[in-house]
């Protein structure tokens, strides 16, 4: 259970339109994607010390005290929180002239020799005090729950040495208690190679596992680990050696996967039963039907391929076999600097081939899922919390229908309600 002190309120929601349960706490693949509990309205959401203890037909809903904090949603629609399972939230400086040398036609290699790519960003999150860090990662967690976000995940990995590292993810546990997104921190220090091990992976692995590891559980500073597996970064024996000796100190585990060439880190991650595989744009058969068989879920970031200019992950071919997919921004200085939901969410159903039904449960339940949080977030019912989104509009379908605008009216979190 994630431990949360943050204020906890008794709301009930009335004049619901049409009500978006996503009930239910099982990953969801197939057409079961598609199913995400559609109650027309009049319906009410009652929440009472921050957890749902009824969403229903208003008719049937339980007498509330006159105290009691109400919202008229004015016939409009009413969805759970989303979840954004995948940034890089906490970092230093930022990367625009590479932006720019992307755009230019510059390949990724020759952006490294000008001193662009990770190690840009590490010089500039080893450079930056905790003030600094928080202060830039409130601004995006504000923009956040203005477009809906309840829970998000901020991954390290812009350090790759034992202050810095440490010092994202103390900022990111800071950040979780003082504003009211959720913020679950991933150790991703197997980002890349340290530049202290250019030239020696084994020897960075073997310091994550042998130093940090133990250093991250005993300050309680992260639920999950991370690692970037990839050509040239790690393999996938040096994958597994990682996220084995993890699994072994209690952490959950993902990958970034298959993202750049087709290495089979997917596969790994089903075979580890990772929370999830993220990127999966060169995935190959043989992994979206390992991943089906698991459930490990499948996380796409259809924001970085839109900034990268590259082909988009197969949604519609890996939910057909029966994987369950997740939707994440990728926030980064670099390869993503957005974490825009409603331009997810226009990617994802115009370019991706995903319904707007697919997209719901991927913003919601699936990606709850991708993070180990599916019985306590991720859907509208009783003993969950009461983290819910009401929309200008009377249907969810207006999420891809008016496309690239964030038509979240209010966000409420824990019932504590955030109006835009």
């Amino acid at each position: 259970m994630m431990e949360n002190n943050k204020r906890k309120g008794d709301l009930l929601i009335e004049n619901i339109g049409e009500l978006v349960t996503v009930a239910g706490s099982t990953r969801r693949g197939r057409e079961a994607m598609r199913d995400i509990r559609v109650l027309s309205g009049p319906a009410s959401v009652l929440i009472r010390d921050g957890k749902i203890v009824y969403a229903g037909p208003a008719a049937d809903c339980p007498q509330v005290e006159p105290e009691v904090e109400r919202i008229d949603a004015e016939g409009h629609c009413v969805l759970p929180g989303f979840v954004d399972s995948h940034t890089h939230l906490v970092f230093g400086g930022f990367r625009e002239d590479e932006f720019q040398w992307r755009l230019a036609g510059e390949s990724y290699m020759s952006i490294m020799e000008k001193g662009g790519g990770i190690a840009a960003t590490t010089t500039a999150t080893r450079e930056a005090s905790a003030e600094e860090l928080t202060e830039a990662a409130l601004l995006h967690l504000r923009s956040m729950l203005r477009m809906g976000v309840t829970t998000m995940e901020a991954k390290s990995g812009y350090g790759l040495d034992k202050e810095t590292e440490l010092r994202q993810l103390e900022v990111a546990k800071r950040l979780d208690e003082m504003q009211p997104i959720d913020v679950v921190s991933t150790y991703l220090g197997a980002h890349d190679i340290a530049p202290e091990y250019k030239g020696d992976p084994d020897g960075y692995i073997d310091f994550i596992i042998r130093e940090m590891l133990p250093l991250v559980k005993e300050k309680g500073l992260a639920r999950n680990v991370d690692i970037f597996t990839e050509k040239n970064v790690f393999d996938l024996e040096q994958s597994r050696r990682l996220l084995s000796a993890a699994q072994d100190m209690g952490f959950a585990t993902k990958m970034h996967a298959d993202e750049i060439y087709p290495l089979g880190g997917a596969g790994l991650a089903a075979d580890l039963g990772c929370l999830s595989a993220d990127h999966l744009l060169k995935i190959s058969d043989k992994d979206i039907d390992k991943m089906a068989k698991s459930q490990t879920v499948s996380t796409l970031l259809p924001l970085t391929a839109f900034s990268l200019m590259d082909d988009y992950a197969l949604a519609r071919k890996m939910i057909d076999a029966g994987c369950a997919v997740a939707l994440a921004s990728d926030l980064n200085p670099g390869s993503c600097f957005s974490c825009s939901i409603p331009l997810m969410i226009a990617l994802a159903t115009i370019y991706m081939h995903m319904s707007v039904e697919e997209a719901v449960t991927a913003l919601t339940i699936n990606a709850a899922t991708a993070l180990g949080l599916q019985d306590e977030i991720g859907s509208i019912e009783e003993g969950k919390a009461g983290d819910v989104v009401i929309l200008r509009y009377p249907s969810y379908k207006f999420l891809s229908y008016h496309f690239g605008m964030n038509i979240v009216e209010t966000t409420v979190k824990g019932g504590i309600p955030y109006h835009n």
